[in-house]
């Protein structure tokens, strides 16, 4: 049987007059990786370097535990490290100089072997590039379920790591993960800016496109596209070379 997709239209242009910041998602927008696959091998690696200190089953288990609390409503009364330490010293009496003695371990002895599994995409550092020549603020807004050298690790991976992202989004310093408001009001706080001048770019329906139910406009980078219910709508979406024709007029933006 022979099958006729008609072509989709294209979305409609962005109004970008407003924006002075664009707010970027890493995995999934920036670089290419499978998070259901790099997160339980990094809390596998972490654990067992963690083993002099405690178990590494109920290590592992235990970090699986904290960072489900992470992207879970949190309060917002500490950072995601702090809730981190609680719940080690709660469930392991792992005190955190240990942790973190371990943590060090693993960024220096397994963090590079986690490296084939985090691919750049060509384009990526063309649309963080289009933003700063706007004379846009850039930002790296990721889901901070991580420490932030193990970030550090993927943009430079992605060939990203000399990019001006500030700030840069990590456990030490968020409060809260997307798609939680907090995540999204406290980056609108520490840039000193209305939601309506900030341009929220990732590829997940959920988390990333939570950011529009604060009033910032949202980009939907279909490439690696995650749905995720309830799934709302972008006001724009389309793959890597779309949005870099958007970001690139002919005379820069002022």
């Amino acid at each position: 049987m022979f099958n006729f997709n008609p072509p989709q239209p294209p979305a409609p242009a962005l109004d970008l007059k407003p924006v002075r910041a664009a707010l970027f998602d890493l995995d999934g927008t920036l670089v290419d990786v499978d998070m259901q696959v790099f997160v339980p091998l990094y809390l596998r690696r972490l654990a067992a370097r963690l083993e002099p200190y405690a178990e590494p089953r109920r290590t592992f288990n235990t970090l699986r535990a904290a960072v489900m609390a992470m992207l879970g409503d949190t309060s917002g009364d500490c950072s995601l490290e702090e809730l981190l330490r609680a719940m080690l010293a709660g469930e392991l009496q792992l005190a955190w100089p240990d942790y973190q003695t371990g943590l060090a371990a693993f960024c220096r002895e397994d963090l590079p072997e986690l490296q084939p599994l985090v691919k750049p995409h060509p384009l990526a550092r063309k649309l963080v590039e289009a933003c700063v020549e706007r004379g846009w603020r850039v930002v790296l807004a990721t889901n901070p379920i991580f420490p932030r050298e193990v970030i550090d690790a993927r943009l430079a991976w992605g060939g990203l790591s000399d990019l001006p992202f500030q700030p840069v989004t990590s456990y030490e310093t968020s409060r809260h993960c997307k798609p939680h408001p907090g995540f999204f009001r406290d980056l609108l706080a520490e840039l000193d800016l209305q939601p309506q001048a900030c341009l929220m770019v990732g590829n997940d329906t959920l988390h990333d496109l939570a950011a529009g139910r604060l009033g910032m406009p949202t980009c939907l980078l279909t490439t690696w596209r995650i749905d995720r219910e309830p799934v709302l709508a972008a006001d724009w979406e389309g793959p890597h070379q779309a949005l870099l024709e958007q970001l690139r007029p002919s005379v820069p933006c002022g």
